[in-house]
């Protein structure tokens, strides 16, 4: 960092690395605090972390991105090291072992995994097309324990579960298959329109391939606007919608 170059920092893992700093801290005798931990454990990781940083022009222009890496214990995140890590960083992806379990991968649980940066280090495209996803999501999983257990539900409720259920299917990526920024806009795009709705399930790994082979198709020009663009102007959504419901024609279900 400090030759001028940008250097990132992978910490595996900082759970350990405290349990450890624990056992030798009781060793010494020194006074445990919480769970155990001695009380300066806060000030040890923030140190370390603090590092991470962007410098001047005057010291080398260099930058340090630092990712931390924690165990949660029966997914509890209000756990101390957690806690005292996510006060420390700009946010955090939580892994979720009951997504892993239902072959969601990566297994991102969306309601736990946040960001303080938010919107400002994300494109406009992408704030435009997804702002409402994760409410829907959010409302999905809540209602999924009921459609699991049979319950039956009424027709606003099972398209709120269908509507969940496509949105999870495209949150799955297979290992070492990037997806370019417009394939990604135009799925999520066509997520927030419902227009994976009326698809099959069955047939939504289909679907989802056929939308990203359509986006190669996107002209160059709407591609820049979608890059660099300040907001995502009605013509271009319109755009782009007629080329994925154009994409999904194939999928569906005939009359």
């Amino acid at each position: 960092m400090e030759s001028g170059r940008d250097v990132l920092v992978v910490y595996d893992d900082l759970t350990q690395h405290a349990r450890s700093y624990r056992e030798l801290s009781l060793l010494l005798r020194r006074p445990p605090g919480r769970e155990a931990f001695p009380g300066d454990i806060f000030y040890i990781h923030s140190r370390l972390l603090e590092r991470a940083t962007h410098l001047c022009p005057e010291r080398g222009g260099g930058s340090l991105t630092a990712i931390p890496i924690i165990e949660t214990e029966a997914q509890n995140i209000s756990a101390y090291i957690p806690t005292n890590l996510i006060s420390i960083t700009d946010g955090q992806i939580y892994l979720s072992p009951a997504l892993f379990e239902l072959g969601v991968l990566p297994a991102v649980d969306v309601s736990k995994s946040v960001s303080r940066v938010g919107g400002k280090a994300q494109r406009a495209a992408y704030r435009a097309v997804a702002g409402d996803l994760k409410l829907a999501y959010a409302q999905f999983e809540e209602l999924e324990s009921f459609a699991r257990f049979g319950a039956r539900l009424d027709a606003e409720t099972s398209k709120v579960v269908e509507h969940g259920r496509r949105i999870r299917a495209c949150l799955k990526q297979p290992t070492s298959e990037p997806v370019e920024t417009p394939a990604q806009i135009a799925i999520l795009l066509a997520l927030g329109e419902k227009l994976f709705d009326t698809v099959p399930f069955e047939r939504m790994i289909e679907a989802e391939r056929a939308v990203k082979e359509a986006a190669k198709a996107i002209p160059e020009d709407l591609c820049g606007r979608l890059e660099t663009a300040k907001t995502l102007e009605a013509e271009d959504r319109k755009k782009l919608v007629e080329l994925v419901r154009a994409s999904l024609v194939p999928f569906l279900p005939k009359p």
